[in-house]
Order: structure tokens, then C-alpha cells, then sequence
């Protein structure tokens, strides 16, 4: 099982980035695939979610309405879009994976599997 994330780099605030995690060794659409990230000094947080099966989504406030996730499952790859980036975005963005949460909660304690992260900095 491998969980790999990609599309991290340094940009300007107000810019975009993706960022991709390419899943493998599971059946991708029975996990629930989770973003998290963690700044410097602070403790891991989630910031959105996609549930097993159907797909729903889940955004924290901290990125609601300028972050949006999605996933191809033919992939077996979710991304993160991130727009309108901001200094406080900085951080180091893990993905994760859980089975059977179809309700989308993504509660870290319950995460089977976690990438290695991908920095972002943003620049003022």
C-alpha cells in the first residue's frame, strides 16, 4: 500500500498550485482519501475529505471556497486545487487513506495509511 504525493513547490501568494496523491495496493473507491497539512510549529490538521463511494466532500473553513478536491478514480489519484494561496497555507500536505468511511469524516486517530507530505510555501 502506497500513498504518494506530488505538486508541492514554492509560489506567490495569490497563485495556484495542485497537488496530486496517487494511491496503490488498495481498492481505491472503498477509502475514504483525506488532505491534511501541518505548519511549522503547529499540529496537524484536516482540510478536506472525500468519502468512500460516493464521493462526498468535506472542506475545513480555513479553505473552503478556494481549495477543491477531487478524484479520478481510473487513477487511483486525488488532487488538491488550491487557489488564491496565502502565506498561512504554508505548511507540509499529507494525504491519507481510510476504509469504509463513507461518510466522509476522515478523523486522523482512524487514517490507515499516510503519505510522506509535499511542501508548499507561499511567499507574501
Amino acid at each position: 500500500v502506497q500513498l504518494v504525493e506530488s505538486g508541492g513547490g514554492l509560489v506567490q501568494a495569490g497563485g495556484s498550485l495542485r497537488l496530486s496523491c496517487a494511491a496503490s495496493g488498495f481498492t481505491f473507491g472503498d477509502y475514504a482519501i483525506g488532505w491534511y497539512r501541518q505548519a511549522p510549529g503547529q499540529e496537524r490538521k484536516e482540510i478536506s475529505c472525500i468519502s468512500s463511494g460516493n464521493r462526498r466532500l468535506y472542506y475545513s473553513d480555513s479553505v473552503k471556497g478556494r481549495f477543491t478536491m477531487s478524484s479520478d478514480n481510473a487513477k487511483k489519484t486525488v488532487y488538491l486545487h488550491m487557489n488564491s494561496l496565502k502565506p498561512e497555507d504554508t505548511a507540509v500536505y499529507y494525504c491519507a487513506a481510510d476504509l469504509g468511511d463513507y461518510n466522509g469524516d476522515c478523523w486522523e486517530s482512524a487514517m490507515d495509511y499516510w503519505g510522506k507530505g509535499t511542501l508548499v510555501t507561499v511567499s507574501s
